[in-house]
């Protein structure tokens, strides 16, 4: 019995021991927080908010102060799920977003929003629909910058309350019903070939152009040619003409000579194979009497000659 009697307090104090070196564990991780960057916790004390821890090594009253869960004060990134939105025309259209936020204010952003995610994702919706609501499909396919102008503003101005900053609002995709789809793929289709037939017609047109203008060109240069041809052709049967007149007055012909002349020209006349008529000039049969007027006088001062040969005695000469 006196061992055990000796024994029974030692492990008692032993157990205290043990209790109170755990209790003293438990306060020193109590009091101490490290946050680390970028981040902020809010400790609130008995129940009250008390202040907000900034990065690095923080003390904290054990059982009095608690520290609620750390807020991310990084740029966060936040993409929402599809959403319906009604056009202008009447035509429901499939919008996805992509928000860029901060927290800035991590005491409002505790206290002044219960969800600020879930009322960022609300807010947006909503904006969105009013906005696209004053659109048609086609205003808002091609004003993507201006409704992300109209929902940043919007956003920014009712979630600054909140600590919240947004610093970028992009619309992800914008998808029209499949009917609408089909019916603007068509359209482009159409479009494209119709730029594609009046470029071809453009360059069909250009092409006649120019070939036209080349023909144009051709015949002006080849008339041009053939003028100066003809006009040297004229200037140098008027200069043969000139030397043969001249040289004619110069030899002074007789009508001999131009009886002959008119005897050689009248073969070449009748060579060719279309002349089946042709007409004598009047000054051709006077040449013809001229011609043979000189004959007949030659003749006759022969016959002379050869008289008067006899009467002296003499035989005419060969």
């Amino acid at each position: 019995m006196n061992d055990l009697d000796a024994v029974i307090p030692t492990a008692i104090g032993w157990i205290l021991a043990i209790a109170v070196f755990i209790f003293v564990l438990v306060v020193i991780a109590r009091s101490i927080r490290i946050i680390p960057q970028a981040s902020a916790g809010i400790v609130e004390r008995l129940g009250r908010y008390h202040k907000t821890l900034s990065p690095g090594l923080n003390l904290l009253v054990p059982f009095i102060d608690r520290l609620r869960p750390l807020l991310d004060m990084r740029e966060q990134v936040v993409s929402f799920p599809p959403q319906p939105v009604i056009t202008e025309d009447n035509l429901v259209v499939s919008i996805d977003t992509v928000i860029y936020f901060q927290v800035t204010d991590a005491r409002a952003a505790t206290y002044e929003i219960a969800n600020y995610l879930g009322a960022v994702e609300q807010l947006t919706t909503t904006t969105l629909r009013n906005v696209v609501g004053g659109l048609n499909l086609e205003e808002a396919l091609t004003s993507r910058d201006s409704i992300n102008g109209q929902l940043r503003l919007v956003l920014d101005e009712a979630t600054g309350k909140w600590g919240i900053r947004v610093g970028r609002v992009e619309l992800k995709a914008i998808d029209p019903p499949h009917s609408i789809q089909d019916s603007m793929e068509k359209q482009m289709r159409a479009e494209r070939d119709r730029r594609a037939l009046i470029l071809t017609a453009e360059g069909t047109k250009q092409s006649a152009i120019l070939t036209a203008e080349g023909q144009r060109q051709a015949e002006i240069l080849k008339a041009e040619g053939d003028k100066q041809a003809a006009v040297l052709r004229a200037q140098g049967e008027a200069e043969a003409i000139q030397v043969v007149f001249d040289a004619i007055h110069a030899g002074d012909p007789d009508d001999k000579l131009l009886a002959y002349q008119y005897l050689q020209t009248l073969p070449k006349i009748a060579d060719s194979a279309s002349s089946k008529l042709w007409i004598i000039p009047s000054e051709f049969t006077e040449a013809l009497k001229g011609l043979s007027g000189s004959f007949g006088g030659a003749v006759a001062d022969s016959s002379a000659r050869s008289r008067a040969n006899e009467q002296r005695g003499t035989s005419p000469a060969p």
